[in-house]
């Protein structure tokens, strides 16, 4: 008989508010501690020999992803001041090639053509091979990755271990293809060239790897040079830098989870100063674009202050807090979420009745009429699915008289769509294949709705496959559920989830609050001291499939990650009888512990979204009441898989790892799976990564009793 190992207790206490807080397993997160090492080895030893009659199955839906991959293929190209870029991959090779031809002159929208073998453009040159740059590390990660105006340099930031911390490299476009001297370590992800080629600006994290300092590169001096352009020093706040599309201004943004501040560099004098939009005030996020109109500079602001769900007004550029003109009111059944400006249109997305959608406007000459209506000038994209997602994807030229869009659904591949804007066209770009027998038709997605115990009605959004599946016959079924930083689960395709519905399972996605999919409210309301609304919501979601005779209890698996592993973590203690198993991944399960630490990596920064225990016995004693570890009880737990990444640094390794030997100690049986080599989104390179997911729905297509060799 297999026996877990066995976790030491080693019991320090905490003290908060007046509460004593025992912690036996706190030793776990020193993993520079060769007992540590050793005993996540053990587990991980357990869970293969815990899984080893899943090998068979892992290996054939390995195979399955593999063999409906298209492995050699190529993205629609994206056109750029003179050039398409685009990127490839080979079968065999794990990561992408990144490539570019030369456009054929100014007029040039049409992007080359695709024969669908996947195999090279004419004239191709490659930028870089990140097969190449990976050679001799375990894992490999582009964090940045910009091609100067005049498109003779480009720079590339790389990461080797996980942890999201980059090392910028410099290289010439040219047939020498000469590696700079310049070497900037230690930096976050989005690094820009500014529009002469001249300047990098990147930002660098602190020791909690904030992104909290914005630098300024000189191409070809000493890092040790590099000039600091602005520092953050409000903990809550992250800093990026880029530009306007239109290259007319270099753009730093300041974000907390709850308010925003933005700031302007003309990007002609690229060592000025960048000057505030609007001071940053608590509770007020906005986002800045920058159009002409009649031949003056102007700046579009999507904003919610005093506008819950956000509303769009214009200012001038030279006077950003002067007066502002309404473009969009607030609406209490449409979520603003952004809008994108371009020389002769703007693209608005935003969300309605749980969905994404995109609007188009053209912009005249003079500028928009000073009684224009949302409706004279704003066009939604109709598609014709009852559940869908689409976006703005690729558009990175100011002067392009083409959209381009992605769209897709639980059924309809990942697809690429121009939409010409003067006509109202679309050109179908790309649409993902599937090899293999795939056939949408025999697919079928549907909307659910649960409600709540507070009344609340939520969405739940199945796929299944109609021939396999009959609704009102128990099926054997994944719940999904995320729930927080208003991130909506929206629908979308996947290869690897075919091998779950092929095998007669249901995939659900439980919309609950926390998320955005219902509007800004939505997200409020599942925040702070209401975040139990997420675990109820969840619970609510698989009540309702119970009760519909769409699954059973034992057919029914609940999975999440990052922040939805919390949510995972938090259901397996209320209400475990609904479920069959947890796929818990790089699961957020020591909430308490970690967002009472400042010195951890972002935890202040966690404050606006959970509350500051620290400061507040009220946050403390809410979060207590549902933090996974701190009400792990003596329980029927069902199987519990948590999957982790020694290198993560948004949700460390130790979080899982204790929770794991608390389960134990209430008698559960668990499993913890770490990858030695990995960070937060897992190991590196696409095989890797779709063995990693094999492994995870062989265990699921296990847990909810479905068949393993499918039809």
């Amino acid at each position: 008989m297999l026996t877990p190992p066995k976790t030491p207790k080693r019991p320090i206490e905490r003290v908060h508010h007046g509460d004593v807080v025992v912690d036996d397993y706190e030793w776990l997160r020193d993993k520079d501690d060769p007992e540590v090492i050793a005993h996540l080895h053990e587990e991980n030893a357990y869970t293969n020999a815990k899984t080893e009659h899943l090998t068979i199955l892992q290996e054939q839906v390995f195979e399955e992803i593999r063999t409906r991959t298209k492995e050699t293929d190529l993205s629609v190209p994206v056109r750029e001041g003179d050039w398409w870029y685009y990127s490839r991959t080979v079968e065999g090779l794990e990561y992408p090639i990144h490539c570019r031809v030369a456009a054929a002159g100014p007029d040039d929208w049409e992007p080359p053509v695709m024969d669908g073998s996947g195999a090279a453009l004419p004239g191709e040159q490659v930028l870089l091979d990140e097969n190449v740059e990976a050679e001799g590390h375990e894992f490999f990660a582009l964090g940045s990755f910009d091609v100067s105006t005049d498109g003779a340099l480009l720079l590339y930031g790389v990461d080797v271990e996980g942890d999201e911390r980059y090392t910028i490299r410099l290289r010439a476009l040219d047939d020498s293809a000469r590696e700079f001297a310049d070497e900037i370590e230690g930096t976050a992800a989005g690094a820009v060239f500014d529009p002469s080629g001249r300047f990098v600006f990147y930002a660098t994290v602190d020791e909690s790897w904030r992104p909290d300092t914005i630098h300024r590169h000189e191409v070809g001096a000493e890092a040790s040079g590099d000039v600091v352009v602005f520092s953050e020093p409000d903990e809550r706040f992250w800093l990026g830098v880029g530009l306007t599309r239109s290259r007319r201004f270099l753009v730093i943004e300041a974000g907390s989870n709850v308010t925003s501040e933005t700031r302007l560099l003309d990007a002609s004098d690229p060592t000025g100063e960048f000057s505030v939009v609007w001071p940053r005030k608590e509770g007020v996020e906005y986002d800045v674009e920058h159009v002409v109109a009649g031949g003056r500079d102007r700046l579009l602001i999507t904003h919610n202050d005093g506008a819950v769900n956000f509303e769009l007004v214009s200012v001038a550029a030279d006077d950003p807090q002067g007066p502002r003109r309404m473009l969009l009111p607030h609406s209490a059944d449409v979520r603003i979420e952004g809008v994108d400006a371009f020389r002769d249109f703007v693209a608005l997305e935003y969300r309605r009745e749980g969905l994404p959608r995109v609007a188009v406007a053209k912009v005249p000459a003079g500028g928009l009429p000073a009684d224009a209506t949302p409706d004279d000038t704003l066009h939604e994209l109709a598609f014709d699915e009852e559940l869908f997602s689409v976006g703005l994807a690729g558009n990175p030229a100011w002067d392009q008289p083409t959209l381009r869009l992605g769209y897709t659904s639980f059924t309809t591949p990942s697809t690429v769509l121009d939409l010409v804007v003067a006509t109202g066209e679309r050109r179908l770009r790309k649409r993902q294949a599937v090899l293999g027998d795939y056939d949408a038709t025999r697919y079928a997605q549907r909307r659910e709705w649960a409600t709540a115990t507070d009344g609340t009605r939520i969405p739940i959004s199945l796929v299944y496959r109609h021939d396999l599946v009959t609704l009102g016959e128990p099926a054997p079924t994944l719940l999904y559920g995320y729930g927080s930083y208003e991130h909506s689960i929206d629908p979308g395709f996947g290869i690897p989830r075919l091998s779950l519905l092929d095998r007669g399972m249901v995939f659900a996605v439980a919309h609950v609050r926390g998320g955005g999919e219902m509007g800004r409210l939505w997200y409020e309301h599942g925040k702070k001291l209401e975040k139990r609304n997420t675990f109820t919501d969840f619970i609510a979601a698989a009540r309702h499939l119970v009760d519909n005779d769409i699954t059973a209890p034992d057919r029914l698996v609940a999975q999440g990650g990052s922040a939805g592993g919390l949510l995972i973590g938090a259901v397996a203690n209320l209400a475990p009888k609904y479920f069959s198993g947890f796929l818990a991944e790089v699961p957020f399960v020591d909430p308490l512990t970690s967002i009472l630490d400042p010195s951890l990596p972002l935890t202040v920064i966690e404050w606006d979204e959970w509350g500051n225990p620290l400061d507040d016995e009220e946050v403390y004693s809410y979060i207590k009441s549902y933090s996974p570890i701190e009400n792990v009880h003596v329980n029927h737990y069902p199987p519990i898989l948590a999957v982790t990444s020694l290198n993560d640094t948004r949700v460390l390794y130790v979080e899982p790892a204790k929770w794991v030997a608390k389960l134990r100690d209430a008698g559960a049986d668990p499993l913890l799976k770490i990858e030695m080599a990995a960070g937060h989104g897992g190991v590196s390179g696409r095989y890797a990564a779709w063995r990693e997911r094999a492994f995870a729905y062989a265990w699921v297509i296990d847990a909810a009793g479905a068949h393993p060799s499918g039809e």
